[in-house]
This record gives structure tokens, C-alpha cells and sequence, in this order.
């Protein structure tokens, strides 16, 4: 079935994808979902929640002004309500060292007004006027808490509807990072995005365009890039089928985040990525992985310094390779080549 327009899952035909001109290097972008920490195996809760991380985003922001990298964090409900949140970030952001933008978990952003289970956990299952309502308080506790209007959008997990995009433009976003190619979140009642490109593009919507630059994940192996339809086809069996094809050497999806993805695994992605020609690299983490014991991904101090030494390998490749940050502003400009549809 074809999607209406303006849904961020009505695909575009590659001509109208945001490309490099020619002789021109990708850029690196790194967006952080920067959130509070909860039981991820749990139900989904109203509270119960913690913010035990939030001192930790200082220790994050210093290691990326260090590493000349502005990071983007994509603030929730709780972040925002957080006094020492909105002081570490506040900070870098007058300073222009960091970009904030808006991600919305549902089931913590008023009004609260639908159940709280995995369904509702996707905003873009809401009834419209529930959505809007959620995307406008927590826009609208940016601005009061940050002082600017946040122009890039990411839906707590990936979870774009089809009235999304008319949404975020009428709301004042320019951008929006909700799209993880090659992933499928039907099994949970979330979106499908197995096809979507990895190279941004240009919505359409009444209120103006959107750009959605999507979270970057490749595949790799010896089946090149015909073994995305492979791995999606044997995989939805379950991860242990995935994990078998990449042990065979046939086929391996890698996503561009230290969580779960080994730092030479990411190399490699980062390499196949720019064989594809990707303008721009989408790097993504939680921020509850900056403390140990949130995540899956770092549970003890030693996986904390593993998380920082996996950035130290990476950056040090994508510099050999002479890719260099951007930010959200950076982004729009690159994009603006391709002009927006009328």
C-alpha cells in the first residue's frame, strides 16, 4: 500500500534523495536521545523513572568539545523538567557547542490522556489530536526552558505516524531524525522502515517541507547490499538468525552507534557508507548509557570507558577518511541544495 503524501514512509525515487555534489566529502552527525532512565525489560510507566544519568551529559559534552564535535540532544519530558539538565545543556548551547532538539516518549509527556502499554509507546499510533497536543507541550517546554525553538525532531522509539510530518511543520520543526533504515518495529506495533533510504530527503506537507535525515545503518558482507533482502527475510525469525548469517561472513547489518556494535564493526560501517555515497553519517546513543547499569550496552565502569574508547577509534577513522561534523544547521544548508518540493 501506498503512503499518503506527506508520510515519512512515502519514499521518494533516488533522484530526489540529498546527494553529494561531485568531489565532495560525507559529513558526521552525532544526535543523542537524551532521556531518563528506566527498566528497559519493564512495562512502560508514567514514573518510576530515573535522571540519575543527567550529571553525565557534562562528562559526555566534554569529551565531545575536546573532540571539536557539536552533538545534538534530542530532549525529552523529564530531561527538560530537570534543573541540572537544562543548566549542563543550557550552557554548551549558549555557548554554541552543542544543538538541542525535541524526542518525545509518549507515555511521560502530558497530556496524559491514552493507556500506557507498548502500543501507545509509538506517538504516531495516538489519535492526531493527542500527538499534536504531546508535540506542542514539549516544543513549547523547550522554548521556556532552553530560550530557542527546536527545529529537529526524533519520535521516542522511531515512532513516526502518518500525520507526523504535517504535524512538525505546522509546529515550527525543519528536520526530523526518526527514520532507522533497514529496521522493523511491527512485532511491537511500531513503524517499518526495512526500505527506507539512508540518504536524506525532502517531505512534502501542507505547513511546508520536513527533511528527514534517517539514523544510518548499512549492510555488509559478502552479499553486499543484496543482503539487506536477505537478511530481512531470514531475520525475522528472530536476532539469533540474523547473528547466524553475520557469523557465516553472508550478511550483517550494522548500525552507526557504540551500543551493541563493536568499534571495528562501525568502521567498517563507516567505510560502506561512504562507498554509498551517504552525505551524511547519523551516529546515535542513549544518554542513559553515559552511567553504568541503565542500559543494556554499559552496565560497569569498564563498559563506560569501553563507550569512550569505542568513540576515540571511530573518530579517528572517520578523520583518516576525511569526513568531518556537522550539525543540525550544517545539515539544512547541505540539504538546501536539493530543493524542497513546492
Amino acid at each position: 500500500m501506498v503512503a499518503p503524501a506527506g508520510n515519512f514512509q512515502s519514499y521518494p525515487p533516488a533522484s530526489e534523495l540529498v546527494a553529494l555534489n561531485a568531489g565532495e566529502r560525507p559529513r558526521f552527525w552525532v544526535t543523542i536521545d537524551t532521556e531518563e532512565d528506566f527498566d528497559w525489560s519493564a512495562p512502560f510507566a508514567r514514573s518510576g523513572f530515573g535522571l540519575d544519568s543527567v550529571p553525565a551529559l557534562a562528562i559526555c559534552q566534554q569529551y565531545f568539545e575536546r573532540a571539536a564535535v557539536k552533538p545534538i540532544y534530542l530532549v525529552d519530558w523529564p530531561i527538560v523538567q530537570d534543573d541540572r539538565a537544562v543548566a549542563i545543556l543550557g550552557d554548551a548551547l549558549s555557548g554554541g557547542r552543542c544543538d538541542v532538539g525535541a524526542q518525545l516518549h509518549p507515555w511521560v509527556t502530558p497530556p496524559h490522556e491514552e493507556d500506557v502499554n507498548e502500543r501507545n509507546s509509538y506517538t504516531g499510533n495516538l489519535p492526531a489530536a493527542l500527538q499534536h497536543a504531546k508535540m506542542t507541550a514539549l516544543r513549547d517546554a523547550i522554548v521556556a526552558r532552553f530560550g530557542i525553538a527546536p527545529t529537529v525532531y526524533r519520535a521516542g522509539r522511531y515512532g513516526l505516524g502518518e500525520d507526523s510530518a504535517a504535524m512538525l511543520a505546522e509546529l515550527g520543526f525543519r528536520c526530523d531524525t526518526s527514520v532507522r533504515s533497514g529496521f522493523d518495529y511491527r512485532g511491537g506495533h511500531g513503524p517499518d522502515y526495512r526500505a527506507a533510504p539512508r540518504k536524506p530527503w525532502w517531505v512534502k506537507t501542507a505547513y511546508g517541507a520536513v527533511l528527514e535525515v534517517p539514523v544510518t545503518t548499512v549492510f555488509g558482507g559478502l552479499l553486499g547490499e543484496a543482503g539487506r533482502g536477505v537478511y530481512h527475510a531470514i531475520a525475522r525469525n528472530g536476532m539469533h538468525a540474523g547473528a547466524a548469517l553475520a557469523r557465516l561472513g553472508l550478511v550483517e547489518r550494522i548500525a552507526l552507534t557504540p551500543e551493541g556494535i563493536p568499534a571495528e564493526r562501525a568502521c567498517r560501517g563507516i567505510d560502506i557508507a561512504l562507498d554509498q555515497g551517504l552525505p551524511v553519517l547519523n551516529f546515535s546513543f542513549h544518554s542513559p548509557s553515559l552511567q553504568p547499569g541503565n542500559t543494556p550496552y554499559v552496565r560497569t565502569a569498564d563498559d563506560l570507558d569501553a563507550f569512550y574508547r569505542w568513540w576515540d577509534v571511530v573518530l579517528a577513522h572517520l578523520a583518516a577518511r576525511g569526513v568531518e561534523p556537522i550539525d543540525s544547521a550544517g545539515i539544512l544548508t547541505l540539504a538546501s541544495r536539493k530543493a524542497p518540493p513546492a
